[in-house]
């Protein structure tokens, strides 16, 4: 199925370039390379926002732990590594 666009000038100016510089063989290869671009972000934003929704689940839930405990063994954790290769 055939898909009609307007770009606007400037993006039209930048497709033609791409194009006529000869990164892309054509327009509806351009668009279909920005179509898969933005196919990626929607798919990592998905996954951010299930992150997001299951980590305010989690501290709804009181599935937390304090921020210094946390750090504090982090620290400890990493101050130990950068001893062992002294």
């Amino acid at each position: 199925m055939a898909i009609s666009a307007d770009l606007g000038s400037r993006l039209e100016d930048v497709v033609n370039q791409l194009v006529s510089t000869g990164r892309y063989n054509s327009k509806s290869e351009v668009l279909r390379e920005g179509v898969r671009l933005v196919e990626e972000r929607e798919k990592r934003l998905a996954t951010l926002d299930a992150a997001l929704t299951k980590g305010i689940a989690d501290a709804n839930a009181g599935r937390v732990k304090p921020g210094d405990e946390v750090l504090n063994r982090l620290e400890a954790k990493y101050r130990a590594m950068a001893e062992k290769t002294k």
